[in-house]
């Protein structure tokens, strides 16, 4: 057992201890707290438009891909004249529109640059372009393909030529891009009654 004394050397040891470690660290300042408060969770309701929101993007996603899916097909090659620029008329439209495209008289409102894009995500964007220029009533558009290794210049064409919305397209002016792209124009969906 110990004895009394030894408890008091202890005792005098610790007192030591302290005021020597007190002594020691006298001159340091303690460092005033930041209180940053922590992330709140979401309320109940905001999670539920969140999930909305992203049910809405991905049934949007779904329906772009259908439209690409529905208006092109990879299988369909048109014949075009390579002797001259490539241009398109759509039977039954006013070929006089396509030459004021090529003669640059319509200065596209929408620009789709597909530099960068693999073949599936560019009919994707091809359909959601064409879908968008219908709803904001724009009239000419233009398709950035590139020269490259010809897969998108070869193919957007093909897949234009399909598209019920598109009266024509001609090879773009320099200020546009050249051989590297295509001034589309767009079919307007006409008003059919007056209200």
């Amino acid at each position: 057992m110990a004895s009394s004394g030894e408890d008091e050397t202890d005792a005098n040891r610790s007192a030591d201890d302290d005021s020597m470690f007190r002594e020691a660290f006298s001159d340091i300042v303690p460092i005033e707290q930041d209180k940053i408060p922590p992330p709140r969770k979401m309320s109940k309701q905001k999670s539920t438009v969140l999930q909305k929101n992203s049910a809405f993007n991905k049934e949007q996603n779904q329906l772009r891909q259908a439209a690409a899916s529905f208006h092109f097909s990879d299988g369909f090659e048109a014949h075009f004249d390579m002797n001259g620029p490539l241009k398109y008329v759509k039977p039954g439209a006013d070929s006089h529109e396509v030459k004021r495209l090529r003669r640059g008289e319509y200065p596209p409102d929408l620009i789709l640059d597909l530099h960068g894009y693999k073949r599936d995500d560019a009919k994707l964007e091809i359909a959601a372009l064409i879908e968008t220029a219908r709803k904001e009533h724009i009239h000419c558009v233009c398709i950035v393909h590139g020269i490259g290794s010809f897969v998108l210049k070869k193919t957007v064409p093909n897949w234009l030529v399909q598209h019920p919305s598109v009266l024509g397209f001609h090879q773009a002016p320099l200020e546009w891009g050249g051989q590297g792209a295509l001034l589309v124009l767009i079919e307007q969906q006409q008003n059919l009654g007056k209200f």
